[in-house]
Formats: structure tokens, C-alpha cells, sequence
């Protein structure tokens, strides 16, 4: 039997606030709120801000601060960032360059063309009797002066005992951590219920650590006359939001890892997640992504391609106005993307586990498809895979639904990267499919539109705004355009600037829709809550429902309580150092099994192979 992935909870942390109970989301529409869940949001998000809401100008503080925006210099000042500028000395013999030093800073490998003369008071007379390249510190403008942004003042390695842990891991820890503190459920029971090698964790980041605490330190330490740490190498690598996951947060002993596709890295780790939990392989699966790109270097190489939106293009754009809050434009005319940082994550159960633990229901992730473009003319350029992905989604989705369903309740979350390119190719894409499938208004949702592009973990933030969906029942519009660009194939699709009221129970089916550089493109169908829960009624039968509904208000309570705690900011997150460390002498070995401390369930050692019958003689 096949088992359903249903979403049990999820966390992050994003340009919005925090995701978990669709804070963040709750942003995202702020002008569609009523009073009361206004109140709200600016609550959550003037905590982690470290802004009294009722202190005079909060709110617009409060949302200033929030989203897309200038660039912050306290992450980075886009008007001087430091570097170090090469020029020649041009000394000779008849006028040589002089200059003294302390003697410990001179290069161990004395160049030959210096002359040294020792001096009395520790120093050291060099002398250069030709011509010398320098390294002068500098400071020079990106071209680039945006991005998405946490929300200003918000620092999550202050949160825990980060150790000079990379951006990225740190807001691994507090996204993590607030996707388990929205199960509601006690992660210890969560284990008792389950074997050790049942827990699946995928997740990774789609450029790595690249800061100075991770890979860009050490790749830079030598060349700016700094020392190599020990930590910027591992802490470096892409899979580390995972394995801090385990190590720090949950003491898990099962599947671990992440599967890299550039801007589809989200859901190419979704899919192995659905793919576990449909097989049985996993009855529990965390999935997400962390991505802290805003960094001079990063910025300048995406520039150098012609993909960020400059500040002179939107000028050019605008007439000579610089709008820092309409950088992105998804489908209309625009210039290139905007980078962001963010960190998404959610947590699956199996059907039959979520009834048996009263977990809530936020959704369930029934499919993934994964194709590649192709021949291509150049690795960045877009190619036919996505009308692959989209085409095997609609019909996957058609097939659990109907028709009906596909035409009248669905809707896609676009990629929306804001490029002119991507305006053009995804639209065609998106227009051809829905008219295949004879979908006449489909609605176009593009949520970098407000939070701008994180790479690897921006299908996770269009996921976030789909399960917000279903609780506010809001189509977030596409804000910063007054139309689709003229180049946009809009039939058979509705592309709307405004912010469209649908009811909770207005949409049964989400398609999210990611392509990345170098041909990586995955679709993921993702149904609503109401339709979950009538498919666990019908599967599961009257009675166990019934008993699920009267567990599931205790793991309500539970959750709403952890989230006053982090609105009142009264929650740390979770990371537990040094924390139950065992060994193998912790283990123990019966009859084919292994027995780990915490779980109540050993793990099942594999006693045949499927393949056995394929050899003679064996005993």
C-alpha cells in the first residue's frame, strides 16, 4: 500500500519573518489583513526585530524593514565594499622603493629583488631595487543595490551558541528548530513511534556555506593574509543544514543528505522525501533548505552574467527613479532577479503516523518530476524539461483529483525569477500547459515578487506561501507590475497585480514550479488540508478518525503554545551540543536486529535479498 507524505509541520526564517503558523506569509498580503491578524504579524515580526510594536512609528519601521529592500549596511554596504586593489610600484636602481616593517611581518619567502637591513628597534628596512605588484586595501560599488533580506535587526547566531557557525547554519538552527516547535508534538515521542532508521532528513543549501565562517573564508584566507580555520572547510559543504540537523536537533540515525539542482534543490529533496515515505522506507521525513548568498562576491558573479537586477537598469526602468521595493517584477518588464537568504523547512509523516500521533494537517506533497533540458546552447539557457515537469505534474494531479478539480481549484506557483527571459520562456511554458490541459483562467502565483530569489531554498519559500494559502485563503498577486509584459503569453492564464480573497476551501491543488541553471527543472504537485483529511477519513475509517480528531487537540494546544512563546520571546531554538553522544558500545545486537537508546523500536536488519535467487549454492 502506499503511503501518503503528509506536511505535519513547518519553519523558516525569510525576508518576510518567521514562517511557521504563516507569519511570514501573513506579510506577504498585509494590505489584505483585517485589523486583528495585522496586529499579529507586526507582533511576530517586531520580536525577532527587536521593535516594540507599540512604540510610535513601529509599523512602519516594522515593515520597512521587512521583505524585499535596500541593501542593509550592517549585512553589506553596497557603496563600499572592502577589496583590495592591485597596482605596481615602479622602483629602480637609481630610485629604489624604501619602506620599514616589523620584522615578524615579513613574507616568509623574501622576494629576490628586496634588499633587507635589520634595525634596533625590531623592525626591518626593505629596500626594492625595481618594480613591485601591492595589494592596497580598498573599497569599490556594487552594481547591485538590493536584495531579500532577513528582517533588519534579526541575528539568529545571537539566538544559540553559534561558534562562529556560517550565516546559513546559524539560520539553519532557527528554522529547523521552529518547524519542529510548530509540530506541537514532543520530538521523544515522535521516536518512540517510529525506528531509528525510519527518519529521513534532506536538506542542503544550493551554493554551500560561502561567507567567511564557511568555503569563502578559506578560499580567501591565503590571498587577504589570514590564517585557514579548522571550521570553514566542513562547515563549507552543501549538506551541512542536514547534518547540523541531525546532530544538533534531532540525535537522528536515519537517511541523511541532499540532492543538488541549483534553484530546484528544494524539491529535488522533496522528492526523495515522497519517495521514502510512499515506499515505507521512512515513515518520518524533515525537508528544506538554507541559503545565505548576499555577499559581495556572490552578488558581482551573478552580475557579471547579466542576471541581478542593477541599480541602473532600474532606473532605466523607471525613468530615472531607483524604486528599491520593485527591484522584482515577475512577468512584467524588468531587468534580472533579486538575491535573497532564507531558510525553509518542513516536516512529513506518513498517513498512518499522523492519525496515530494526532498531528495536524497542512497539506500533503503527492509528486515530484525531475527532468533536464537537453542539448542546450549554453548551461544557463533554458530548454524543453520544464514542459516536461509541468506536463507529468497537471496530470498527475488530474489523476487524483479530476478535471474539474484542475480547471476550477488549482493554482501554479510560478518560478517568477523576474528575468526577461524567464518572463518569456516560463510564461510559454505555463500558457501552453495549462491550455493542454484545458485550464482557461489559471491563476499565476510568484512569491519572489516580495521576497526576492534564495537559490537552492526558493521552492521552499513558494511552498511556505501555498500551505499560507490554504490558511488564509489569499492569492498573494504579483504586486510590483501594473501588467504582464508585452513578450508575456498570457492565455489560458490570469497574471494579477492584486491580491485575490479565495476562501481557505477555494483551491484543492498547487502546482510549484522551480528551474535552475544548467537545465534543472522539477514540478511538485501539493494538495490542500481539506482534501487530505477527506482521503485519511476514507483510508482510515470512522472511528480512527475520531480518535485522531481528540489527539489532535492536545498537539494544537501544544504548538499555539510554542508559538506564543516565540512571539513573547520566551523560545530559544533548539541546538544540543555535546548531547547524548553515544558509541557503538550503546548498541545492542539480537536476533537480526539492533536496539538504539531512545528509540522504542529496534532497527530491522535486511535477512534476504531480492536477488538471492539468482545465485545456486548458497546456504
Amino acid at each position: 500500500m502506499t503511503h501518503l507524505p503528509v506536511i505535519v509541520g513547518y519553519g523558516g526564517i525569510s525576508p518576510a519573518g518567521r514562517s511557521s503558523f504563516a507569519h511570514a506569509y501573513r506579510r506577504l498580503i498585509f494590505d489584505a489583513l483585517n485589523a486583528t491578524k495585522k496586529q499579529a504579524t507586526l507582533a511576530s515580526l517586531g520580536q525577532l526585530m527587536q521593535v516594540a510594536v507599540d512604540a510610535p512609528g513601529a509599523e512602519e519601521q516594522i515593515l520597512a524593514g521587512t521583505l524585499i529592500r535596500q541593501l542593509d549596511p550592517a549585512l553589506l554596504d553596497p557603496m563600499a565594499v572592502p577589496s583590495n586593489h592591485a597596482m605596481q610600484a615602479l622602483g629602480s636602481a637609481q630610485v629604489p622603493t624604501v619602506f620599514e616593517v616589523t620584522t615578524r611581518h615579513l613574507p616568509k619567502a623574501i622576494p629576490p629583488q628586496w634588499q633587507l637591513e635589520p634595525l634596533v628597534n625590531g623592525n626591518t628596512r626593505v629596500t626594492i631595487n625595481g618594480s613591485q605588484g601591492l595589494l592596497v586595501p580598498s573599497h569599490r560599488e556594487l552594481k547591485v543595490h538590493t536584495a531579500g533580506q532577513l528582517p533588519a535587526g534579526f541575528e539568529p547566531g545571537t539566538l544559540y551558541n553559534s561558534r562562529n557557525h556560517p550565516r546559513g547554519l546559524q539560520m539553519t538552527v532557527f528554522g529547523a528548530s521552529d518547524a519542529l516547535g510548530s509540530l506541537g508534538i514532543d520530538w521523544q515521542l515522535v521516536c518512540g513511534a517510529v525506528s531509528p532508521d525510519q527518519i529521513s532528513v534532506y536538506a542542503g543549501s544550493g551554493m554551500g556555506q560561502l561567507d567567511a565562517q564557511g568555503s569563502g573564508g578559506m578560499l580567501s584566507a591565503r590571498f587577504n593574509g589570514k590564517r585557514v580555520s579548522s571550521k570553514q572547510c566542513p562547515l563549507g559543504f552543501a549538506e551541512m543544514p542536514a547534518d547540523f540537523i541531525n546532530a544538533y536537533l534531532l540525535g537522528s540515525l536515519g537517511t541523511t543528505g541532499t540532492s543538488m539542482g541549483a534553484c530546484a534543490s528544494f524539491l529535488y529533496n522533496l522528492r526523495q522525501a515522497i519517495g521514502d515515505i510512499q515506499s515505507g522506507k521512512s515513515r518520518v521525513a524533515i525537508v528544506g533548505g538554507s541559503e545565505a548568498p548576499i555577499l559581495p562576491d556572490i552578488i558581482e558573479g551573478y552580475s557579471a552574467m547579466g542576471a541581478l537586477a542593477t541599480a541602473q537598469g532600474l532606473r532605466d526602468l523607471d525613468g530615472g527613479k531607483l524604486d528599491y521595493r520593485r527591484a522584482c517584477r515577475p512577468f512584467g518588464e524588468n531587468c534580472g532577479f533579486t538575491l535573497s537568504e532564507s531558510a525553509q523547512f518542513i516536516v512529513l509523516f506518513d498517513d498512518a503516523l499522523a492519525c496515530e500521533l494526532g498531528a495536524q494537517i497542512h497539506g500533503a506533497a503527492t509528486d515530484v518530476f525531475v527532468n533536464a533540458d537537453g542539448f542546450k546552447k549554453s548551461i544557463s539557457a533554458p530548454g524543453v524539461g520544464n514542459y516536461l515537469t509541468m506536463a507529468r505534474a497537471l496530470a498527475s494531479g488530474r489523476s487524483l483529483l479530476g478535471q474539474k478539480a484542475l480547471r476550477e481549484r488549482s493554482f501554479v506557483q510560478a518560478h517568477g525569477t523576474s528575468t526577461p527571459q524567464n518572463r518569456v520562456t516560463e510564461s510559454a511554458v505555463l500558457s501552453s500547459i495549462a491550455g493542454e490541459f484545458g485550464i482557461e483562467h489559471w491563476p499565476v502565483v510568484a512569491v519572489k515578487n516580495f521576497l526576492g530569489h534564495s537559490v537552492g531554498t526558493a521552492g521552499a519559500d513558494q511552498l511556505m506561501a501555498t500551505l499560507g494559502v490554504w490558511q488564509e485563503g489569499i492569492l498573494p498577486g504579483i504586486t510590483n507590475i501594473d501588467e504582464p509584459a508585452a513578450d508575456v503569453q498570457t492565455r489560458h492564464l490570469t497574471i494579477s497585480a492584486e491580491h485575490k480573497d479565495v476562501g481557505a476551501d477555494g483551491t484543492d491543488l498547487a502546482i510549484i514550479n522551480a528551474k535552475g541553471f544548467g537545465g534543472n527543472n522539477a514540478s511538485a504537485v501539493v494538495v490542500s488540508p481539506t482534501v487530505v483529511e477527506q482521503m485519511l477519513r476514507n483510508k482510515h475509517g470512522a472511528a480512527a478518525w475520531k480518535n485522531y480528531q481528540q489527539k489532535r487537540e492536545q498537539t494544537l494546544e501544544n504548538a499555539n503554545r510554542y508559538d506564543q512563546a516565540m512571539v513573547s520571546g520566551t523560545q530559544s531554538p533548539v541546538y544540543l551540543f555535546d548531547n547524548n553522544v553515544m558509541d557503538g558500545d550503546a548498541l545492542r545486537f539480537q536476533n537480526n536486529q539492533v536496539f538504539v537508546p531512545g528509540f522504542n523500536r529496534p532497527v530491522d536488519l535486511p535477512v534476504s535479498s531480492p536477488y538471492v535467487k539468482w545465485l545456486d549454492n548458497i546456504d
